[in-house]
């Protein structure tokens, strides 16, 4: 099957590509792009991967949903587009930024300057409806992100994976703790963050490990 993406993840993704439940998958979104308002845009739904080329891939950050409100999305998870206001978890996230390493929020929200340096920014679910949260769950997407994560943690080392809260901790149960660091606190939502996402410093010890292992750490501003 012929699916728009960066090129090496193409590659690497190719027989995924091809098997039963993601051309059922495929199927499925068309459909419910040609008859409703689903986020992000299609030519955004693997932004991710077209900002962060396998070879480039330094850490993870696993997300669920995308945002399901009108112009968050873009296909990159706690990511909002340039002139947006901060969804609520992202501010958080800027807030720890700042207790770790002093650095202030910036002025944008959109986060592709994190995955143009190596940062996967993976939503478990790639794309949503409109104001319905959850609504394309268990629909193949979950399968295919579970393969990124599989061939990351099979074909590279040294890899940050950074898992918020029970989800994405789920998620990543089967990373080899060997090869890679995995990096788990509390999901940023205001609901969970004063519970111990604030102060588990996850910003420098990524930029710590990736120094310790001669890559090139992450400016997280």
């Amino acid at each position: 099957m012929d699916v728009k993406i960066e090129s090496s993840w193409r590659e690497i993704l190719n027989q995924e590509f091809e098997k039963d439940y993601f051309i059922s998958l495929v199927n499925f979104v068309k459909e419910e792009y040609r008859t409703k308002t689903v986020y992000p845009p299609a030519g955004l739904i693997f932004n991710a991967f077209n900002l962060c080329p396998f070879s480039n891939v330094k850490a993870v950050l696993i997300g669920q949903d995308p945002y399901h409100g009108y112009g968050q999305a873009h296909g990159l998870c706690f990511s909002v587009r340039d002139g947006v206001d901060f969804p609520p978890s992202l501010v958080n996230i800027f807030k720890e930024i700042e207790l770790d390493l002093g650095i202030s929020r910036q002025g944008s929200g959109n986060l592709e300057r994190w995955a143009k340096q190596g940062v996967l920014l993976l939503n478990a679910t790639l794309t949503v409806l409109a104001h319905n949260a959850g609504s394309h769950q268990r629909k193949g997407w979950e399968e295919f992100t579970d393969a990124v994560i599989s061939l990351i943690n099979n074909k590279k080392e040294n890899v940050v994976f950074m898992l918020w809260g029970a989800y994405a901790q789920k998620k990543g149960e089967n990373i080899n703790r060997q090869k890679h660091i995995v990096l788990e606190s509390v999901h940023p939502s205001p609901l969970s963050a004063s519970r111990g996402f604030f102060g588990n410093k996850h910003f420098s010890k990524c930029n710590d490990y990736l120094i310790r292992n001669g890559i090139a750490p992450i400016d997280w501003c």
